[in-house]
């Protein structure tokens, strides 16, 4: 039995703008409930998923990309719709791409909820994945 390359997978904003594609070959992923991920995507948290940043590249809509934060730790939005795509981690080396932006599902799925002491108070956590206060251990 051979491996097989990973598939791309392709995601985009909400008004189409700003498209990327990223191998599915994500390392982790989670559901974060920190208050900078919550004010970010709007929600209760950001189910997302971690991979090597050279393994994403944008496939349209570079002049429309907004950056937020340094070169080494940032979101990337569209400008025009306000969109978050994907934050640049860990000493940009990685990318957490907000799982909702992609087109077809991943192979990968949340496995944990992280930052769940500054979650949402009105928000109730109802499945049984592990929580952590913080960062994953």
């Amino acid at each position: 039995m051979r491996n097989e390359e990973p598939r791309p997978l392709a995601g985009q904003c909400l008004c189409g703008a700003v498209r990327y594609l990223v191998l599915d070959a994500f390392v982790y992923a989670a559901n974060c409930h920190c208050s900078q991920c919550r004010r970010a995507t709007g929600s209760a948290f950001k189910p997302f998923a971690g991979i090597e940043r050279d393994k994403l590249s944008l496939a349209h809509g570079e002049d429309d990309v907004m950056r937020f934060g340094d070169h080494q730790a940032h979101d990337v939005h569209c400008g025009r719709c306000g969109s978050l795509l994907y934050s640049v981690v860990r000493n940009g080396e990685y990318v957490h791409v907000t799982l909702g932006t992609l087109d077809s599902a991943p192979s990968i799925r949340p496995d944990k909820h992280i930052f769940v002491g500054s979650k949402a108070a009105w928000f109730t956590i109802t499945d049984d994945l592990p929580q952590f206060l913080e960062h994953a251990d």
